[in-house]
């Protein structure tokens, strides 16, 4: 889709990446406490030109906020816009009431203040609204960021973790841009369907984006942030990638791979060695199946043209300090659940029930265009009680012509088979988010070991999130 402002995008890799600053919190009478004000403000994304944004603790995304394994936390989140919001916390293990989903709604002029522990391992997690019917316009308006969880034992593997130096952010969205430079969520049935995509991609709020490495070894933490698109991630040379993380943590084992594909709202972390003075673009290649053959959005405004292949990043080695590279040939243990020990399989089928006909966008947004197991998401209805300590697999069956990750909030999963066959090896740590293709299944396994409450539901859901905001999601709760 050609850009509607015809704004020229920046020079080719013209801007210093923007690193987004570390939020370590405070130390409090329990824990450490995070103070996060939602506000709004205005941002410079192409040369000259001022587009409106919202974002925490400054005027688009936010901080990345950083803890450890073990440490209590407060997180209070002041709401200073003129609009109500949420700030979830996606991929953290905790009780439902501190979720942040959207019946943990903050209306404007007020303070959400929710305390937990971290109880997980290392990891890079994310937060982002979760507003009903409004998630998908308010964090294409800026309101996500990151949430780093660190702890002894991948400190000790020797991997980089200088922040900022050899540890690098990346979350990628894209974005489209009109006349007046503020940018365009006026959603066609089109981008509704198919999920909204840009023709301009930042990396941490910055369009086209290099960064200067220092050390031999960089590690990039990835996070893709954007509303729905796709991207297979890949180097410019044709050299394999080391991928050492995905969503809920280490790997077991580094994976060589050409090629990562990483959906909307999973992250995969990479080593890359560079040499002195060479140069590499991290770029994203076609997706060869995300569509069933039903077409991609095209990318333009200074992202190759009309093809699917584009950069992302240049990531630029000058004068490299020594670094050891050698690396671990096991990294951590994943938890082993087995088919065996599941109690129950639950089916989830994703549903497109009004592809292309009337009534898609009636009511007060999106909601009733799509579902789950042929119902719309329903505040006020609970879709599936889980009991307390049970093991159980999920089974997510998609019949759509599209790719939809399928997200569980509050635990972190293993992914059994994709029709049966093993997962992609990136696939193979914990995850938070499954890519579910076209006309397949994919079936995950966890432990609902914490947090029962019978009133406070978590979420499932796709997270394209117009499919959410159209109503592609459910509630559980554990009982």
């Amino acid at each position: 889709m050609a850009p509607r402002s015809g704004l020229a995008a920046a020079g080719r890799f013209a801007n210093p990446l923007r690193i987004p600053p570390l939020l370590e919190g405070v130390a409090g009478t329990d824990g450490k406490v995070y103070e996060l004000n939602v506000t709004s403000g205005k941002s410079e994304f192409l040369s000259g030109v001022s587009t409106p944004t919202l974002g925490i603790n400054g005027p688009y995304l936010g901080p990345t906020i950083r803890c450890r394994t073990n440490d209590r936390v407060t997180m209070r989140v002041r709401n200073s816009l003129s609009e109500p919001t949420t700030l979830h916390w996606h991929g953290l293990h905790l009780p439902a009431a501190s979720d942040g989903g959207p019946h943990q709604v903050v209306e404007p002029g007020t303070v959400w203040e929710t305390s937990f522990a971290i109880k997980q391992a290392a990891s890079l997690c994310w937060y982002h609204s979760h507003l009903m019917e409004q998630t998908g316009e308010q964090v294409l308006r800026g309101l996500a960021g990151l949430f780093l969880i660190e702890d002894e034992q991948g400190k000790s593997l020797g991997l980089p973790s200088d922040y900022g130096v050899d540890d690098i952010p990346l979350v990628i969205q894209d974005r489209r841009f009109s006349a007046d430079g503020s940018f365009d969520y006026d959603l066609t049935m089109h981008d509704v369907m198919m999920g909204y995509k840009g023709d301009v991609v930042l990396v941490n709020g910055t369009a086209s984006p290099h960064v200067v490495l220092r050390r031999q070894r960089t590690r990039l933490r990835v996070l893709n942030g954007s509303n729905s698109r796709i991207y297979t991630l890949g180097r410019d040379d044709g050299a394999d990638l080391i991928v050492i993380g995905s969503d809920g943590g280490l790997l077991e084992q580094p994976e060589r791979l050409r090629r990562v594909r990483v959906g909307p709202g999973e992250r995969v972390e990479i080593l890359l060695d560079l040499q002195r003075d060479q140069s590499v673009r991290l770029m994203s290649y076609p997706d060869r199946v995300a569509t069933g053959g039903m077409g991609r959005g095209m990318m333009m405004g200074g992202m190759a043209g009309n093809s699917e292949t584009f950069p992302l990043i240049e990531l630029r080695a000058e004068r490299l300090e020594t670094a050891d590279l050698r690396l671990p040939e096991r990294l951590i243990q994943v938890p082993g659940w087995t088919a065996a020990q599941a109690a129950r399989t639950r089916t989830f089928l994703l549903d497109m029930p009004m592809m292309g006909m009337g009534g898609m966008m009636g009511g007060a947004g999106m909601g009733g265009a799509m579902g789950i197991n042929g119902r719309a998401m329903d505040m006020g209805r609970i879709d599936e009680r889980v009991p307390l300590g049970s093991i159980e697999i999920w089974r997510i069956r998609n019949t759509t012509p599209l790719a939809h990750p399928f997200h569980i909030h509050g635990v972190q999963f293993r992914t059994l088979d994709r029709n049966g066959r093993p997962p992609l090896p990136h696939e193979r740590g914990l995850k938070d988010t499954v890519m579910v293709d076209p006309d397949s299944t994919v079936r995950v396994i966890t432990e609902f070991s914490d947090f029962a409450d019978p009133k406070r539901p978590y979420m499932y859901h796709c997270h394209i999130l117009e499919h959410e905001d159209a109503g592609m999601m459910g509630q559980f709760v554990v009982v």
